[in-house]
């Protein structure tokens, strides 16, 4: 009994946007019964579209291939400075088509082994930080950059161009940020010996998983289409099955195990949003209420419920309470900024600090704090003046 009751603590702490998120759509079922307008709370594009490019991602990452992008950039770093501007931008402009998580799942590993095999630890915190807030901040730019901005993009039908045109400016002024950032980084030397062991150690465990080169060619061939076809579906070519069933079923026939990797407890927190959200639309004192209180303030109040929900749920919660998507979008995505739980992709970047150099996670939450809060006052002055 003892051990039930520490698993299910265990399962709590660690997935606890999902569990308060299936919580609210539970008890909000109490106050608005279920009835035939529940399906139609679910958006099942948002849903399909995820999963598919959750698994291309998880298969792509499999197969080493942003480790090897990042070999190749990282033969030209001689020096701190060139590795902070390689690693971090790598971070920002892939975070842009692979999603934030994935930039950091791959790319913060691989940095920590690297410092350590170049004798250079002492700059895991800063560097690490500035990955995340590239990873955060790049991803802002499009609506496959990020679980919340996939979910408003379609939630409010927006154009390409409209969401591009809203978030360009913002991601513009981060990347002149972090540029500034990069260049007060000291040289140091590096050794690029160091740089090709790193790499080599890094992608030991993906040897294990190694397939012939026939049937490389032939997932490459199979993740590339399933992109593909989810950037039709994301420009609304395509309706979202298509891209959904050929990754399902494709997957489970040349590569079953990849669906083990997709983050399902993300799709089940849209889904306990969604529930809460079209549940509280119905109730009249709860929907005007928050009407008003997003009415012209939403991009400071998206960006403080991120502060304590995360930006992710934020958007799902919000977004039934207003028509200015624009601003919503934008107050959810600088609201990436700031506490630790902010973006839910940061806690991958402390998760492996914590693990690799625990004496150092006290001195990485202070210097990921001061960092973030810096960006956001700086971003949300930035949005205010350009909105």
């Amino acid at each position: 009994m003892k051990k039930t009751g520490k698993l299910v603590l265990n399962f709590i702490k660690k997935e606890a946007v999902l569990c308060a998120a299936l919580l609210l759509g539970i008890i909000s079922m109490f106050l608005v019964h279920p009835d035939r307008e529940y399906p139609g709370y679910i958006n099942f594009r948002v849903l399909g579209l995820l999963f598919s490019l959750m698994v291309v991602m998880a298969g792509l990452s499999e197969l080493g291939i942003f480790d090897k992008i990042a070999s190749v950039m990282l033969r030209k770093a001689d020096n701190s400075r060139k590795l902070y501007l390689i690693l971090v931008f790598l971070c920002f402009f892939s975070a842009m088509l692979i999603t934030n998580d994935v930039a950091l799942i791959t790319f913060v590993p691989f940095t920590l082994l690297l410092l350590k095999m170049a004798k250079m630890e002492s700059l895991a915190v800063p560097l690490v930080v500035y990955e995340t807030v590239a990873a955060n901040l790049g991803s802002a730019l499009t609506p496959i950059g990020n679980p919340h901005n996939l979910y408003l993009y379609t939630a409010f039908e927006m154009s390409l161009w409209d969401f591009l045109r809203t978030m360009a400016p913002i991601t513009g002024i981060s990347a002149v940020l972090l540029l500034f950032c990069m260049f007060t980084v000291k040289k140091e030397a590096l050794l690029t010996a160091a740089a090709e062991d790193g790499n080599e150690s890094v992608n030991k465990e993906k040897d294990k998983l190694a397939v012939s080169k026939k049937k490389r060619r032939l997932l490459l061939a199979f993740y590339g289409v399933t992109f593909l076809l989810s950037l039709l579906t994301v420009l609304r070519v395509l309706p979202a099955w298509i891209p959904f069933g050929v990754a399902l079923l494709g997957t489970m026939l040349i590569r079953y195990h990849v669906l083990l990797r997709v983050d399902y407890s993300l799709l089940l927190t849209f889904v306990g949003f969604f529930v809460f959200v079209g549940n509280m639309g119905r109730i009249d004192a709860v929907s005007s209420t928050l009407a008003r209180l997003l009415g012209g303030r939403e991009i400071l109040v998206a960006f403080l419920t991120s502060q304590v929900i995360s930006n992710v749920p934020a958007s799902a919660l919000l977004s039934g309470f207003t028509e200015n998507a624009e601003a919503l979008l934008v107050g959810v995505n600088i609201g990436g900024m700031g506490t630790l739980i902010a973006s839910m992709a940061s806690l991958i970047s402390y998760k492996y600090v914590a693990k690799e150099i625990p004496e150092k996670k006290g001195r990485y939450f202070g210097y990921f704090t001061l960092v973030n809060l810096l960006f956001a006052t700086l971003l949300l002055l930035a949005a205010y003046l350009c909105m």
